[in-house]
């Protein structure tokens, strides 16, 4: 039986000691998300990740994937028609469904109505791993957040074809959003130079958060999340993680939790910890300088049960 005068840092360690700027004072870790005995796939979230194009289908795998892994009841990979069987085949729990493609399979432009057919009855949505950076693809992202009326996660090629359109501007600002950028891309929006300094990195990270209304998770070494009110800094990770692949496999943990019904910024705060718990657990078993992205999909598991037996004792 735990004592009384446990707190929250002897459960989670890492928070303890993150220097803060004065205007914020560091979240904790926030809770799982319920898993009630008798709910059903319905009640656990039904997830769309769009993206993938040829030679990039790794990516939306990575990330239908680890959904399912964070405890989605269903997920849908919408992909070009071209790499579908690819993805189909990679993990046959995870749905797919094909989108038009040229000759030479790229992918052409998605008509409204069928953009508001995949997203009907929809919980969360994804767009961006893997997609590519087209005049179709720059559309696709358009509509998407014109009309998305469920919390969205923007990651990779969404967030490039946005910063060259300037295509947050004109979001639906109804549902709420988290952009998962990593410094490269989180430059091309912002068309300024990233500082390393953690105290610049988060005051940059605030300001976008609160001009666009969102939640910006700056990925790095102690990611940065925040909606410009709030603040969350996390230090779980390491360079093992440093791989191509691992945003995805973030990417599809975040969207995931949102179909969960977790607000926008408890599920980035929730989802970076646990995806740099997973990249530590990989790393004790396998060592940082062998591990690949998709090493954290058998991780993420081990992840949130570590994180659940740390809950039960609060």
């Amino acid at each position: 039986m735990r004592s009384d005068t446990r707190q929250r840092s002897d459960y989670f360690p890492e928070e303890d000691n993150v220097l803060m700027p004065e205007q914020f004072e560091n979240e904790p870790v926030p809770v799982l998300p319920d898993r009630p005995e008798d709910g059903h796939k319905g009640t656990f979230g039904k997830v769309l990740i769009i993206g993938g194009s040829s030679g990039m289908s790794g990516a939306v795998c990575l990330s239908s994937v680890s959904a399912l892994r964070t405890g989605s009841g269903l997920v849908t990979a919408a992909v070009p028609r071209s790499i579908q069987a690819i993805v189909a085949g990679y993990e046959p729990c995870v749905m797919t469904t094909g989108l038009e493609v040229d000759a030479d399979g790229h992918l052409i432009n998605v008509p409204r109505d069928r953009v508001e057919a995949l997203l009907a009855g929809k919980d969360a949505i994804a767009i961006g791993p893997g997609l590519g950076q087209s005049a179709a693809v720059r559309d696709l992202v358009a509509i998407i957040l014109e009309t998305c009326r469920v919390p969205l996660v923007l990651d990779a090629d969404a967030l490039n074809v946005s910063a060259d359109s300037g295509l947050l501007e004109k979001r639906n600002k109804s549902a709420a959003c988290i952009i998962t950028p990593h410094p490269g891309e989180f430059s091309r929006l912002t068309r300024q130079n990233i500082s390393i300094d953690d105290d610049t990195r988060i005051a940059m990270a605030a300001d976008f958060a609160q001009s666009h209304q969102l939640t910006v998770v700056l990925k790095g070494p102690r990611t940065v999340v925040t909606n410009g009110e709030r603040l969350f800094i996390n230090t779980t990770g390491n360079s093992g993680m440093a791989t191509a692949g691992s945003g995805d496999v973030l990417t599809g943990i975040v969207v995931s939790l949102l179909g969960q019904r977790m607000e926008s910024f408890e599920a980035a705060a929730l989802g970076v910890n646990a995806h740099g718990r997973a990249g530590n657990i990989a790393a004790s078993e396998l060592g940082p300088r062998g591990m690949i992205a998709s090493d954290l999909l058998t991780a993420l598991p081990k992840a949130w049960e570590q994180m659940e037996s740390c809950q039960a004792t609060l």
